[in-house]
């Protein structure tokens, strides 16, 4: 006999970062920007009429898709909003993977996409990086229902220039090729400039890294107006106002504050840089990074025992028990505050199984 319960969705989720219960804590987890928004999206908060909230917001955030599209030197129609790029990445799978032939994706990139697959019923194949966590353009040179790239890639933090993407469409005239560009503004090469001469091509950003508005949700996609279209044909179809309306305002006054969107980004890539080399010291491997967070090995001590550790100091970094990254962390760029937090965490570290050695 069928019960109820053989209806349920049987799914393995999505893990996020663990979110500690109390306060004191250093979270280098969920590259989470460790400074504030912009001032203007503070005053803009402190500003709104509490009234408007009464009514539903603008259903496409035009006023947001108009500030993006002047910056980027776009048209509305040429720009997507939703909640977080999550959310844009989501609609997108719907909108655009709907052939029976699969989707192409890295074997390590970013874990929600196998979700949505199951979610969506899309058949898929993950295309292994190389050993060097590489993306090899040629892999992705063959038949197929669509093309997701990270770049640059979580979690390996490695970013590849426009000849790369640009010979992933070539070879992928006849698919949606999805580049997702969540960590892009910290020293990755975007691939907004190739949107004139490939339609097929959607570029996804978000505000969740870089602007700083992770508690409030924004991402958007950048394509020709055709396929934008059908993005809005998808959310139409299912959410109908996406962002509320504090957050198009929020939005609106931090891409209009460019001065601090390069001042914090800057700040992040250079204590990304100082981070990168005092794990060096260490004994650590750390990956070349164009992102806010690095991908870091240790030659003699297992990710997960250095991860646990870090724990009893409150401090969180991000451990995958997965194949051929469970012996990597990543961790998450912070100010110079919590760099020197965690590498006096990680010397104490090995000091301690430095000792426990010496007494076998």
């Amino acid at each position: 006999m069928i019960s109820w319960k053989d209806n349920l969705i049987k799914i393995a989720p999505y893990t996020a970062g663990e979110q500690p219960d109390h306060k004191d804590f250093i979270k280098l987890n969920a590259n989470e920007n460790p400074y504030p928004p912009s001032p203007a999206v503070c005053e803009a908060i402190r500003n709104f009429d509490g009234a408007q909230l009464s009514r539903y917001p603008n259903a496409n955030a035009d006023t947001l898709r108009d500030a993006i599209a002047e910056r980027l030197g776009k048209e509305r129609d040429n720009i997507f909003m939703g909640n977080g790029s999550d959310d844009v990445l989501a609609l997108s799978f719907r909108a655009f993977f709907n052939s029976d032939k699969p989707i192409l994706y890295p074997d390590i990139t970013y874990s929600f996409y196998p979700v949505w697959c199951e979610m969506l019923k899309i058949p898929y194949e993950t295309v292994p990086v190389d050993d060097s966590f590489n993306i090899r353009a040629e892999d992705y040179f063959r038949e197929n229902g669509g093309v997701v790239i990270c770049n640059p890639n979580a979690p390996t933090s490695i970013g590849r220039g426009l000849d790369f993407i640009r010979s992933i469409l070539d070879a992928n005239k006849n698919s949606v090729v999805i580049v997702d560009e969540a960590y892009v503004d910290f020293g990755g090469t975007t691939s907004l400039p190739l949107l004139d001469e490939y339609e097929n091509l959607v570029v996804v950003q978000t505000f969740s890294k870089s602007r700083s508005l992770a508690g409030m949700r924004i991402g958007y996609a950048v394509g020709g107006k055709e396929i934008i279209s059908a993005l809005q044909s998808a959310k139409d179809s299912y959410n109908s106002y996406p962002l509320d309306s504090i957050a198009i305002a929020a939005g609106t006054a931090s891409v209009k504050d460019e001065e601090y969107f390069k001042a914090i980004t800057k700040k992040i890539i250079d204590e990304r840089d100082i981070l990168a080399e005092r794990l060096k010291e260490l004994g650590f491997t750390v990956a070349d990074s164009s992102t806010n967070f690095l991908f870091a090995e240790h030659s003699k001590y297992r990710a997960a025992g250095i991860c646990e550790y870090l724990k009893t100091k409150d401090i969180y970094v991000r451990y995958f028990s997965k194949p051929r990254i469970d012996n990597r962390l990543r961790i998450t760029v912070g100010r110079p505050e919590h760099t020197e937090a965690l590498i006096s965490a990680l010397r104490e570290y090995r000091q301690g199984v430095a000792a426990v050695t010496d007494r076998h």
